[in-house]
């Protein structure tokens, strides 16, 4: 996990018994193919059919060779066959929520499993469901590829908003972000409105801003992005949970419901009958708000041999930072006027997209400056310290 010399190797070393000698490399468990494999199907049968095509390797004509190629589709089946079924846990206020899966939005396509949702909306009247990272990286792979693939569509979205969110996007450092500061505020609000127009005219869906309260918010601060919402017309409650727990979040209840009852003009960014590059195009213009992409040569090459393969019907998994709209994790707020670069295109055939990456994004992430690791710790009682 997170050692950064895994991300490129070289293995099949010492002799043909040991295999070809290759370059390879890891990803992070939740940017593999099968997370996505497990999250995006319906029963074990569609997960048996999606390993199969899992794409392995290339052989010397440039063709796939996938694990059902090599037979190991029903021993990968046999691996994930308890683990396909949604587990069931209860929050403090005895609330109950499925928790099953969890590729990244910023890496992978950032959705939880299609059976747990399914399972939420037969067994309670509302379900709510989390699209990680943002209305550009999590809502967009949750509209493309998990309602496309799971024929679901949503009645309505709560936007997670937060003052020290804007406070960023309004250039204040992170380590700053405590202290009382209503202009950055101000200067930040470009970010959550872009987010807002994204839900409303790009997805066609009714908005409830979510005011993720934290103990150093002031007033002054609240009210500037309550004010702001309520200026664009968008329903907006404060949301005290981690103060409150269930209380505080009653008004939020409310406004969803609401919300929920709202005419829903629902839609996908792009068609999959589109070319790669004019999905790819879709993405950055309607939702990232730049003016398109550009290609490597090593990316363009890659795009030609997709096409090749017959891979050109399949929706688009960007990777892409979650700190900007666009690809480069500097440009806070709401910029235009830049390009996307796709620097690497694969084909994730069982999952059933293709992945995009852009910028300098990596799915093999380096532990922090400071891990968490160094701060855990056990005393002579065998308790255990340090790790929230």
């Amino acid at each position: 996990m997170n050692d950064r010399q895994l991300r490129h190797i070289v293995d099949g070393l010492q002799g043909r018994v040991n295999g070809v000698p290759r370059e390879d490399g890891y990803d992070i468990t939740v940017a593999s193919e099968v997370m996505a494999v497990l999250c995006l199907s319906n029963n074990i049968t569609e997960l048996k059919s999606k390993l199969r095509k899992m794409i392995v390797a290339y052989n010397m004509d440039g063709d796939p060779v996938t694990a059902g190629d090599l037979k190991a589709e029903g021993a990968l089946t046999a691996l994930l066959k308890d683990a396909i079924n949604p587990n069931i846990v209860q929050t403090l206020d005895h609330t109950p929520a499925f928790i099953h899966g969890g590729p990244f939005a910023n890496i992978a396509h950032g959705c939880n499993s299609i059976l747990a949702t399914k399972l939420a909306l037969k067994y309670a009247d509302y379900a709510v469901t989390e699209a990680g990272f943002g209305a550009d990286l999590g809502a967009e792979k949750f509209i493309d590829i998990k309602c496309r693939l799971a024929n679901m569509q949503p009645d309505a979205v709560v936007l997670v908003a937060t003052v020290r969110a804007l406070k960023m996007h309004g250039g204040v450092k992170k380590t700053d972000l405590n202290e009382e500061n209503v202009e950055a505020v101000e200067a930040g609000l470009p970010n959550m409105k872009k987010h807002i127009d994204n839900i409303q005219n790009v997805y066609g869906m009714p908005v409830v801003v979510a005011i993720n309260k934290f103990p150093n918010d002031t007033d002054a601060e609240l009210a500037v992005v309550q004010k702001a919402c309520e200026d664009l017309g968008v329903k907006v409650a404060l949301s005290d949970v981690w103060g409150k727990g269930g209380d505080g979040a009653l008004e939020l209840a409310d406004a969803v419901v609401e919300a929920a009852d709202q005419p829903n003009n629902f839609g996908f960014v792009y068609d999959l009958e589109d070319s790669i590059e004019e999905k790819l195009t879709k993405i950055v213009q309607k939702v990232y708000g730049g003016d398109g992409v550009e290609f490597t040569r090593g990316a363009r090459k890659q795009l030609s041999e997709l096409e090749r393969l017959g891979f050109t019907d399949l929706p688009i998994c960007m990777a892409k930072t979650q700190y900007s709209f666009s690809d480069d994790a500097k440009k806070l707020g709401a910029p235009t006027g830049f390009t996307v670069k796709i620097s690497n295109l694969k084909v994730s055939a069982g999952a059933g997209f293709i992945v995009a990456q852009t910028g300098a994004i990596m799915t093999m992430p380096g532990l922090p400056k400071s891990p968490a690791a160094e701060r855990i710790d056990v005393d002579e009682n065998g308790n255990i310290s340090g790790l929230f």
